[in-house]
């Protein structure tokens, strides 16, 4: 394998642990080299928009509930555990109890795990739209966690680019 494909399958594998749909993978790597991270940003955001039912629930495989661990050590794992552990109040075992209960409650209700993006949210705030969000009708919940996930895509990418330099997804 040369050094090339090398970094363009670091690169793929950094944007799986970001959003792992297969299609957004090979779409935003694609457009690679990147001069900024806003041309990162934008082409990421763009691949994401929208994405299908079947995508979605590609992603949510990859991402553990809400109020749970994620288990493992990868990049997807450790993102999900600093998101989830940044709320001010994620600590709180009413919260986590409540929380736990609004997730069977959605699982019941939809068919799939509820996702949000935890960063910048305190867990107060997630359990809040967990049960706005319970009260949406099939297509309208469906579009928002699509949103949801376009958002913690984009976090993560301006994360683990916020210093880059040279052009982002180019062979070192």
């Amino acid at each position: 394998m040369s050094q090339g494909s090398d970094a363009t399958t670091a690169f793929e594998d950094e944007l799986r642990a970001c959003l792992h749909v297969e299609r957004w993978v090979r779409d935003v790597a694609r457009g690679a080299p990147y001069d900024t991270v806003d041309d990162l940003l934008a082409a990421a955001d763009a691949a994401a928009t929208p994405l299908s039912p079947a995508e979605i629930d590609e992603a949510l495989a990859a991402h553990p509930r809400i109020g749970e661990r994620a288990a493992g050590d990868g990049a997807a794992e450790r993102f999900s555990r600093s998101e989830q552990a940044a709320a001010a109040d994620a600590d709180d075992a009413r919260l986590a109890a409540a929380i736990a209960q609004g997730n069977r409650d959605y699982e019941a209700r939809f068919g799939r795990i509820f996702l949000i993006r935890a960063a910048g949210r305190t867990r107060a705030e997630i359990l809040e739209e967990l049960h706005r969000r319970l009260g949406l009708d099939d297509g309208a919940e469906l579009a928002v966690v699509g949103e949801q996930l376009r958002e913690i895509a984009l976090l993560r990418l301006r994360s683990l680019h916020a210093d880059a330099a040279a052009p982002i997804g180019t062979p070192s």
